[in-house]
């Protein structure tokens, strides 16, 4: 699914929205991100976690990890026991293993595809959502004469779509109405045929347009751009 889309692709979404706008008084505006989010946190989260509970796991499992004992020269005729000693020599030891734990999960969790798959896909479907309504508030779809925008927002790398309308579209049309071109935009994407998913979407979305909201004979402006625009890694 994160095909990079290619030049014939473009011309192909842009024909398919071209039509699509014929046949209705909406505005249909295609966007691909490659990423909608950094997810700067997810290494961080990870690294914690194992650190944390790495040590414990250990001793379950019978693996016990001490550190040479820095302190001897200075404490060994204050302590006097050998059993002091070495629990601090443990302690040391889980305290450097989980300074290690850390810095290594941290710097793997790191890799964008290794971050990516360990991200939950709850918190990427969130991020994917806020994306696109950030963008059909950055890019004025909401300020249509009619109020009948329509965004078709892709994100390649966590491999999720949104179609989000405009209050005017809203008040007369269901959510579910957009599964299917929801549905047809995933198939093609996984298809690795990016062209033919997004024209299909395209035409769907079209159609319910159609119907709901046609044109005006002698009125009926292209508001928005019908080339997709495509958005670099946050």
């Amino acid at each position: 699914m994160t095909k990079t889309l290619t030049p014939s692709d473009l011309s192909a979404i842009e024909a398919a929205v071209r039509e699509a706008e014929t046949r209705t008084s909406g505005e249909i505006y295609c966007v691909v991100a490659e990423e909608s989010a950094h997810y700067g946190e997810t290494p961080l989260v990870w690294a914690a976690a194992v650190a944390l509970l790495g040590p414990a796991v250990l001793l379950l499992g019978g693996v016990h990890v001490s550190a040479p004992d820095l302190f001897e020269g200075w404490t060994s005729a204050q302590v006097g026991a050998v059993a002091e000693a070495a629990a601090r020599s443990a302690l040391m030891g889980a305290i450097l293993m989980q300074a290690v734990l850390f810095a290594v999960v941290a710097v793997v969790v790191s890799i964008r595809g290794v971050r990516l798959a360990l991200t939950p896909r709850g918190i990427k479907r969130h991020e994917v959502k806020r994306r696109a309504t950030g963008i059909f508030l950055s890019k004025n779809l909401h300020l249509t004469r009619e109020r009948t925008g329509v965004l078709i927002f892709v994100s390649l790398a966590e491999r999720m779509a949104e179609i989000v309308a405009d209050e005017g579209i809203a008040q007369h049309v269901e959510t579910k109405v957009w599964d299917k071109a929801m549905a047809a935009l995933a198939e093609g994407l996984k298809r690795g045929e990016p062209a033919a998913g997004f024209a299909a979407a395209v035409g769907l979305c079209g159609d319910v347009l159609a119907e709901r909201f046609p044109p005006h004979p002698g009125d009926n402006p292209n508001e928005l751009p019908d080339a997709v625009v495509l958005l670099p890694r946050v």
